[in-house]
């Protein structure tokens, strides 16, 4: 099984094209190939934690309107290429993710991180909810199978804030600029939202690679 890290942030649009496409091109694939985490990094790590309003915060970030609607032109290509229905419309506040990042975090010992990246994904970029809101996290968390009553008090205690924290420091210090950010068995690093066909090929790659290794186990063993 190879390790695959993964550096995102549940309001990145990359990060949800990026899981897509990851996730496409490993459908047929030998479910045991990868062993995938799911690691935190904000992409506004100095948001307030109330969040803010999307149409301000984007047009603060690139210069304007128009330049909010030049730097978002590129994810809608591609959010509609992949065959994904983002409804930016819906989207009226941009939330701080730390608390949804500890989400992710407590969704790992559950068994379910893959599944709660993509509910996060959805509703925040299908259904346009505030995922920074604890009440509508300790939802999402119900509908992934985790405890709700249980997620809502480690929300409200503040369990594990400083931890993300740490974490998504440690990332920028080991050289993480953006998201998402791919670690294939702790050495070759893929950013971006590569293409399904990408990932097929680096697929391809270590399957090959596995199969010459087993095959000097078998003559040398």
């Amino acid at each position: 099984m190879i390790r695959l890290d993964i550096f995102s942030d549940p309001i990145c649009p990359w990060c949800f094209i990026g899981k897509h496409n990851l996730f496409t091109a490993l459908k047929g694939v030998d479910k045991d190939l990868f062993s995938i985490e799911w690691h935190p990094f904000q992409l506004n790590p100095d948001m307030p934690e109330g969040g803010m309003d999307r149409r301000e915060y984007l047009e603060a970030k690139f210069g304007g309107k128009e330049g909010a609607i030049q730097a978002y032109l590129p994810v809608v290509e591609h959010a509609k290429s992949a065959g994904l229905n983002i409804n930016f419309e819906a989207i009226v506040k941009t939330p701080n993710t730390l608390r949804a990042q500890c989400l992710i975090h407590w969704s790992k010992l559950e068994g379910c991180q893959d599944r709660m990246v993509q509910a996060l994904f959805e509703a925040y970029f299908c259904h346009g909810k505030d995922i920074g809101n604890t009440n509508i996290l300790a939802g999402i968390a119900a509908e992934t199978g985790m405890d709700a009553d249980v997620i809502s008090r480690l929300l409200g205690s503040g369990q594990d804030l400083l931890e993300i924290k740490e974490r998504d420091t440690a990332a920028r210090e080991m050289g993480v600029r953006a998201v998402p950010t791919f670690i294939v068995a702790g050495q070759h690093v893929v950013s971006g939202a590569q293409s399904v066909e990408l990932w097929h090929s680096v697929i391809e790659d270590i399957r090959n690679q596995l199969e010459e290794e087993n095959t000097d186990v078998d003559q040398f063993g």
